[in-house]
């Protein structure tokens, strides 16, 4: 797994957008401006937001990912060695958690989901 790999697959999800915010080789994917998979500058994973902090720790403890650094106790980091089936999950899982917390009426001029 890479960078490319996160990034092709953030790129089919609708609406979502690519932005560097810190400078210095992020790639922090968004969806309605909210972020929900960032590769950083270490290049040895992607961090992605699991539903809750309880959830991060049952992943962290199963060894799916570690916690995050920077980020909140709900998020974890993927790192490349993971089962690609499984990190395309933990990316379109963070995907879905983030796109159903905007407001209706941003959801609403998202394009829609497949």
């Amino acid at each position: 797994m890479s960078r490319d790999t996160v990034n092709s697959i953030c790129a089919t999800l609708p609406g979502a957008e690519v932005s560097d915010p810190w400078g210095g080789g992020h790639d922090a994917w968004k969806i309605g401006g909210k972020m929900f998979a960032c590769v950083g500058t270490a290049d040895d994973g992607v961090s992605v937001k699991t539903p809750d902090v309880e959830t991060a720790r049952m992943l962290i403890d199963a060894g799916i990912g570690i916690k995050a650094r920077y980020f909140h106790q709900s998020w974890i980091h993927i790192p490349w060695t993971t089962d690609p089936d499984e990190l395309r999950h933990r990316i379109v899982t963070s995907y879905d958690i983030v796109r159903g917390s905007l407001t209706k009426k941003a959801q609403a001029a998202l394009p829609p989901r497949k």
